[in-house]
């Protein structure tokens, strides 16, 4: 039962999801400890070391049943946690507590979990990614063709499509999603190091045989699920804490992504065409009853301003480790590593959430767009009238320029319609053009359609394809 009256984070109770919180659980951490001295102590016996097969036998049987109470008794009195998980897997492999952790420092386990839990929590990241980079391939192509204003500096600017602007957002995703993968691929294994990474305590147990020692690294490398070629060169007695800062700002570039998309939406709801999903029952103020606010999109955006924020922390603790190593990265990072993954996870059940389910308000999209066409139809109709009535290129210029000043003085002083159209209309310079085909909104995207396609192609579909086994995912919102 819950404890009203314990502190629970609210990126657990609100916002990650079950296999997030799985990878950075005590359970995954000391279950992947446990795994480690089995792999270290297994790779020990194979190269000769004085470790009977009952001894690793006994390790493997005993890889997953924590006794979390009798560890923290053990921690409470020996004030070191690395060591008492040691004791707390004597107990229960009494055989095999002579050798437990043999020749290892307590970032044999501490690093390597990390790193493992780190590549898992990526993996999750890029899988979530690619299903919300999906979303919005589809959403694009539904949306392809239809005109919709553009924006620069929120201003109205030249029309593109409902469409085209949702590949904006999906390539700022997929450029994460190769930052991600990037991360994933970059990682590489701390293996068996020592103390202060120079493997001084293995080769004394090797009788000085560096081989040896070099091979018990690739072992347990290999043991672990790693590819052996994957191994820092060199550490000292942690794997370069810059790796974490790395990860980070990894972590943030996808925030940011998601975050631009969020804010767009937002904007777009306050101007009646676009909404993310709203429930049967779901209550937008506890004031206003007819809102529907962008709950969801704001929660984007605020987890997301989270997650960039913890980009700092990390390069500020690497650039302040002191030589080999320095303890004061150990409390900072049981915060720094987890919570900017349990945000984003959250973040990208939202987005998934969204994009599957964003309404677009197509009359609405319409009549915004034909109330500021007229000033952006100025240069064809200028053109028509210089090419069909052979008009005055300079003297139908300031025609245009006078008539669309005055109807902008219209629209913002006095909150009346558009008449440009009309006003143009009544002028003898533009009789006999057929002023409703120069409108036509489909004339003003250029390219957007086609571009929709192209970007479908040759981003979408590949990403849809490499990770075709996750696309089924549904997140369960929690609120």
């Amino acid at each position: 039962m819950t404890n009203h009256n314990t502190y629970e984070s609210p990126l657990a109770t609100r916002n990650a999801s079950a296999a997030m919180q799985a990878i950075w659980s005590p359970q995954r951490k000391f279950s992947t400890w446990r795994r480690l001295w089995h792999a270290l102590a297994l790779s020990e016996h194979e190269l000769g070391l004085p470790i009977s097969k009952e001894q690793v036998d006994q390790l493997a049987e005993h890889l997953d049943d924590i006794d979390f109470e009798n560890a923290a008794g053990y921690e409470k009195k020996l004030r070191h946690d690395v060591m008492a998980h040691v004791h707390a897997l004597g107990d229960v492999a009494p055989d095999a507590r002579p050798i437990i952790h043999l020749g290892a420092t307590s970032q044999f386990v501490n690093c390597n979990t990390e790193l493992l839990l780190i590549r898992d929590a990526l993996q999750l990241v890029a899988g979530k990614l690619a299903t919300t980079i999906v979303a919005l391939g589809r959403f694009a192509q539904q949306y392809r063709e239809l005109p919709t204003l553009g924006f620069t500096h929120f201003q109205p600017a030249q029309p593109t499509t409902v469409g085209k602007r949702a590949t904006l957002w999906a390539q700022d995703l997929a450029i994460a999603l190769e930052e991600v993968e990037h991360r994933i691929d970059m990682l590489r294994f701390r293996g068996v190091k020592g103390t202060t990474g120079t493997q001084a305590s293995f080769l004394a147990l090797f009788d000085g045989d560096h081989a040896k020692v070099e091979k018990l690294d690739k072992l347990v490398t290999e043991k672990m699920g790693w590819d052996v070629n994957k191994r820092f060169a060199v550490t000292g007695q942690t794997y370069p804490r810059l790796l974490d800062g790395l990860v980070a700002s990894t972590l943030a570039s996808v925030a940011a992504g998601c975050m631009k998309f969020a804010t767009d939406i937002r904007l777009l709801a306050n101007r009646k065409e676009m909404e993310e999903p709203f429930e049967k029952n779901q209550i937008g103020s506890s004031a206003m009853a007819y809102k529907r606010n962008p709950m969801r999109c704001e929660r984007i955006c605020g987890l997301s301003r989270f997650v960039i924020g913890q980009t700092q922390i990390p390069f500020t603790m690497a650039s302040e480790q002191w030589m080999e190593r320095t303890l004061d990265d150990s409390s900072t990072r049981r915060l720094t590593l987890p919570e900017p993954f349990l945000a984003l996870d959250g973040v990208l059940d939202l987005m998934i959430n969204v994009t599957n389910g964003m309404v677009v308000y197509e009359k609405t999209v319409e009549n915004n767009l034909a109330s500021e066409l007229p000033f952006m139809a100025t240069e064809n109709i200028l053109m028509a009238a210089v090419q069909q009535n052979g008009a005055d290129r300079q003297e139908v210029h300031e025609i245009i320029r006078k008539h669309s000043q005055d109807a902008a003085q219209q629209v913002k002083a006095e909150g009346k319609p558009n008449d440009l159209l009309q006003r143009i209309r009544d002028e003898e310079a533009f009789k006999g053009i057929d002023l409703d085909a120069v409108l036509d909104p489909s004339q003003f995207v250029g390219r957007a359609p086609q571009q929709v396609d192209e970007f479908v192609a040759a981003v979408v579909d590949p990403i849809a394809s490499k990770y075709a086994d996750q696309l089924t995912y549904t997140p369960q919102l929690k609120v």
